[in-house]
């Protein structure tokens, strides 16, 4: 299985023309995050979690040729705003693109892409295919996933556990139940926006004592603002296991 992290920062943390902070006048390539997204692979099948804005330029990065899926977390904008760039892979695949997400997402894809679920589509359109998550394992090709509810401040999102191997973005709370899912991990991506208290993301402090609870093999933190700091000063800090993700880290089991 193969996972590579497309995009690793959030929206406060993308570079800004004129911005005068360190992250924005780095010129060490990890610290060129766009908003967090991430493809995972199996011989046989590939699938996407979330299509944030800079959706179209993650897959031409990482060399996508082939989408099986889309998987989303939640339906917050900087997660779903580039699912129309899917064309591409729906033209040249020649059938309705499979998205997995839960009734509520949804319901604002349906809104945003209205134009794409219609009856009577305009030619050229993007189509889908719809499904419901709940909290029970489901199969995408032959990778199988596990939800992981969290919270996002007050709004309920979805974590995914595969094998070994965790994605957990947009969250500051872990519910014991969901905790129980996450043990015997060989790889942890995990929610850690910057080091100031926020209400719906974990700072680095606190993502690092969920790391310490769970102790998986090694931990990547993502959804980083340019607050967090340079990766190289901020991971020279961190505790052996323990590193800053960066756009186009890839992670093999």
């Amino acid at each position: 299985m193969k996972f590579i992290l497309t995009g690793s920062g959030t929206s406060q943390g993308v570079p800004v023309i004129g911005c005068k902070c360190q992250v924005c006048q780095s010129a060490d390539p990890r610290d060129k995050r766009l908003r967090t997204s991430g493809v995972l692979q199996s011989e046989r099948t590939t699938l996407v979690f979330d299509t944030g804005p800079d959706f179209r330029q993650q897959m031409l990065r990482a060399g996508i040729t082939r989408l099986d899926a889309v998987v989303f977390t939640h339906e917050h904008q900087d997660h779903v705003a580039g699912l129309d760039d899917v064309r591409p892979f729906f033209f040249r695949q020649g059938e309705d693109l499979p998205i997995y997400a839960l009734p509520r997402v949804q319901k604002r894809l349906r809104l945003a892409y209205d134009y794409a679920f219609e009856k009577n589509p305009y030619h050229g359109v993007p189509r889908f295919q719809i499904s419901d998550i709940g909290e029970m394992p489901f199969q995408v090709g032959d990778i199988e996933l596990l939800p992981i509810p969290l919270l996002h401040g007050k709004l309920p999102v979805l974590g995914f556990r595969a094998d070994d191997f965790a994605y957990l973005t947009d969250t500051n709370f872990i519910p014991d139940s969901s905790k129980e899912k996450l043990h015997g991990l060989k790889f942890l991506v995990l929610d850690a926006l910057h080091h100031n208290k926020h209400y719906s993301h974990f700072t680095l402090e606190e993502a690092l004592e969920v790391v310490e609870e769970l102790q998986p093999e090694q931990t990547y933190f993502i959804h980083m603002s340019h607050l967090m700091g340079n990766h190289e000063q901020v991971e020279a800090h961190l505790p052996t296991g323990v590193s800053l993700g960066f756009d186009g880290l890839e992670l093999l089991w």
